[in-house]
């Protein structure tokens, strides 16, 4: 994300001008920028996940997004470009233009991002009542942190960094080996 073409915009402004941008902006609270290009490793392993949950959640009410679906966190005033998200509400189907119940979010980090990812954008994804589950993907390393939501809105963390490693999604109650994510992936 660039900061320096920051610009202040009220929520409806930045929705109107999303509809005819060049390229995608992510806003909260007023402020907008532009997001970055991602890497090779960045596209292939949210593309791995996306076929992975599209594939699990074949006829379910459940739907798969990848990078080009807004999530609206109304409780702090924000829309995001989540790498790769799942819902199961109804109402998220009406809505062609953003996501607002999502039940899984995935953030592929990247150097430029990983600060806002693990900050501010986590700290408002928990505003989300719907949101089960978080991870935080790294493109450096073969790791995966997982926030699972617990009964007392607390978030646990379990971090998968062994290759043969199932790592699991609650709430859809997907599983996969962590090496089947970075499949194709370019070593650093």
């Amino acid at each position: 994300m660039s900061l320096a073409e920051k610009i202040i915009l009220t929520a409806e402004q930045y929705l109107q001008g999303e509809e005819t941008a060049d390229f995608k902006h992510e806003y909260q609270d007023g402020e907008v920028w532009a997001m970055a290009g991602a890497t090779d490793n960045h596209v292939t392993i949210a593309g791995n996940l996306f076929v992975l949950l599209k594939q699990h959640l074949k006829n379910t009410p459940c739907r798969t997004y990848i990078s080009d679906m807004k999530v609206q966190v109304e409780k702090a005033d924000a829309y995001f470009y989540p790498d790769v998200m799942v819902t199961c509400n109804p109402k998220d189907q009406a809505n062609t233009l953003y996501k607002q119940h999502p039940l899984f979010i995935a953030e592929v980090l990247s150097p430029s991002t990983e600060a806002f990812d693990r900050g501010n954008k986590f700290n408002a994804y928990r505003q989300l009542d719907s949101l089960q589950t978080y991870w935080l993907i790294d493109t450096e390393a073969m790791r995966v942190d997982s926030f699972t939501r617990a009964q007392n809105d607390d978030w646990l963390l379990h971090s998968y960094t062994q290759t043969d490693e199932m790592v699991e999604i609650k709430g859809i109650e997907v599983k996969c080996l962590l090496k089947e994510l970075y499949e194709d992936t370019l070593p650093n």
